[in-house]
């Protein structure tokens, strides 16, 4: 039972977004999970030729779990015009996106948290996308790179969503996203920070780390992630991008918000000098670092159900963690109730720097669903483990509605990270009552409403009809931003609002909400953030060498790779975007198609979009 106290001391994890193998979000998660699907595949050949280093004699493993479209992003929301797009780390772009989905997720409205203390706290260990720019020799080593220098993972994020507290990336190894909740636990303990944004970001885009985990015999020949299996042979890499958003727990319950689950409390530490090396574990600092976290969680270890281990799928790994655990948590229980132990790398692969914190959303996704499933590839038991008191699944295992679930991760760098969590308290949810609601939507673009509507009459005939009308409604009037393009619907019951949002918007009702001085709050009264459709994107392709084959008229090549926005004739070019430096490289580009010397004062005089197409189009047809 928890006490006063243990609330004061507790965070609630209020948001989650993800971009992992075979899952674009935490739903798509839990059914990869509930499935038992191993989301790896082939490597591929985009990335680079696993094959021809295996040839080569260089070894490289033939698998891993990769995430579709790394190079998709929606420039246009963010401001950004397609040459930013596609000189900035693919890392950073899908955080920008994960983030903005976490806060809806979390019913946060961005613009709310502009100019607060908000915490952004991201574990990563790599630069893959700048060091290949960097290997092409010291002409690619221009000022556009300093935008992909690591630490700026977290500052672009606090820059675009003018969040003013702490901004750090965190590299601990592969227990980095785990160190970063940890400081984000205490950021908000102490009172530095109302929110925080907590981020792991992994992006395998060169072979050169592999290659030397492979030599190192870590990465499995097959790409199998066999955790606490006799034939554990390492790991498959991974990619991901997985996002949570934390508020102190008494915060989030006195602002209504919908508490996936809570942090009870944390630990690092390091193995000092307790190992023979600074690259192999130690059992003894495991055990610290699992002491010291169920001491700060004021939760005996024997009440534990479930631990997302590390859980690498090493021979020499696995036998030390199930060790420590079974040392720290398989006493004093009985033999229908081991502790059970898994590890989402049997689905995924390891990502590395990001691993912990997609252990903790499975964790967290299990404390929600009240289940643990099955762990893969682990059919034959290790010999050197002793297992009374553990067992890893084998299929889906309920667990109790008050669970508690532990989660582990550890570096190379020999820091061992546990963060301990517990089931949140069913919310009070008031029924329906016949009332008629509106349900507000909105976008930026035609298109991604049309798309958005869609989406959310599926969500309402779906995952949606779990939750009441009204709180549906409120959360989509008073937790989303509110964009140009609108589309409001009335009605009393899930199917009322289904069947309206596929005739159409109601646009008195629009007009009638769109007007500012309209009193929301007063209009729902208070409610629990009930989960909607998350922002449907506008994304395209942006990655070095794929920009298209310029066309014979330079203004279309320069609004297409320079403008920030969409556009029309009338609109003036410093409104999307054409600065100086976009006009200077337009003057380049005509002189280099027309042969002629470009006055720099003619391009200061073009304002309008109209204005800069009919000068391009006139120089161009002159100089044939």
């Amino acid at each position: 039972m928890t006490t006063s106290g243990d609330h004061q001391r507790s965070v609630a994890i209020v948001g989650m977004s993800c971009r992992l193998p075979g899952a674009t979000g935490p739903d798509q998660l839990w059914e990869l999970l509930r499935a038992g699907v191993d989301a790896t595949s082939e490597t591929p050949a985009e990335r680079y030729d696993a094959a021809a280093l295996r040839s080569t004699g260089g070894p490289a493993a033939s698998r891993g779990g990769f995430v579709e479209g790394v190079a998709d992003f929606d420039a246009e929301f963010f401001g950004m015009s397609a040459a930013e797009a596609t000189a900035l780390d693919p890392q950073q772009r899908l955080l920008l996106m994960c983030a903005w989905e976490s806060l809806e997720d979390a019913g946060i409205v961005p613009e709310h948290l502009r100019g607060t203390r908000t915490g952004v706290f991201v574990g990563n260990s790599r630069a893959d996308f700048l060091e290949t720019a960097l290997q092409q020799g010291l002409p690619s080593a221009t000022a556009t790179q300093l935008g992909n220098v690591r630490s700026l993972l977290a500052a672009r994020l606090s820059h675009v969503l003018d969040l003013r507290g702490p901004s750090a990336v965190v590299d601990t190894a592969c227990s980095s996203a785990l160190t970063a909740v940890h400081q984000a636990v205490r950021s908000l303990r102490s009172g530095e920070v109302p929110v925080a944004l907590v981020a792991g970001v992994n992006l395998p885009l060169r072979p050169d780390e592999g290659v030397m985990m492979s030599h190192a015999g870590a990465l499995s020949p097959d790409g199998r992630s066999r955790f606490g299996s006799s034939d554990a042979d390492g790991h498959a890499p991974a990619d991901a991008v997985a996002v949570i958003v934390l508020k102190p727990l008494e915060a989030a319950l006195a602002d209504g918000d919908r508490v996936r689950a809570v942090i009870a409390g944390s630990a690092v530490g390091n193995d000092g000098g307790s190992s023979s090396s600074v690259l192999n574990p130690s059992l003894e600092g495991q055990l610290d670092v699992l002491r010291w976290a169920y001491e700060d969680a004021r939760i005996a270890p024997s009440e534990v159900d479930f631990v997302e281990a590390h859980g690498a799928g090493s021979p020499l790994l696995d036998p030390l963690e199930l060790t420590a655990l079974g040392r720290c948590m398989g006493t004093f229980r009985s033999s229908q109730r081991p502790l059970l132990v898994g590890s989402v790398k049997s689905n995924l692969g390891h990502a590395e720097a990001a691993s912990g914190l997609v252990g903790l959303m499975k964790a967290a996704l299990c404390l929600e669903r009240r289940q643990v499933p099955a762990s893969l590839h682990a059919e034959l038991p290790r010999p050197d483990v002793d297992w009374e008191g553990l067992s890893i699944p084998q299929e889906i295992t309920d667990i109790p509605e008050r669970a508690v679930a532990g989660v582990s991760a550890q570096g190379s760098s020999s820091l061992n990270a546990h963060v301990v969590l517990r089931s949140a308290e069913p919310a009070r949810r008031d029924a329906d009552d016949g009332t008629r609601w509106p349900l507000v939507l909105s976008a930026r673009t035609p298109e991604a409403l049309a798309e958005l509507t869609r989406a959310c009459a599926e969500h309402l005939a779906g995952p949606g009809a779990a939750f009441p009308v009204r709180d549906l409604c409120r959360s989509a009037a008073l937790r989303r931003t509110r964009f140009e393009h609108r589309a409001v619907v009335i009605g009393a019951t899930h199917q009322e609002l289904i069947e309206a949002l596929r005739t159409g918007s109601t646009p008195e009702l629009d007009r009638f909400l769109g007007a500012e001085s309209v009193d929301r709050d007063g209009l729902f009264g208070p409610g629990v953030h009930a989960p909607l459709p998350t922002y449907p994107w506008r994304t395209r392709r942006y990655w070095p060498g794929d920009e298209p084959v310029d066309g014979d008229d330079p203004a279309e090549w320069l609004l297409g790779k320079h403008a920030r926005t969409g556009f029309d004739q009338d609109s003036t070019l410093a409104d999307i975007g054409i600065d100086s430096l976009a006009k200077l490289q337009l003057m380049v580009e005509v002189q280099q198609r027309t042969g002629r010397e470009i006055d720099p004062e003619e391009l200061a005089a073009l304002r309008t979009v109209r204005d800069l197409c009919r000068w391009a189009r006139e120089l161009t047809e002159v100089s044939r």
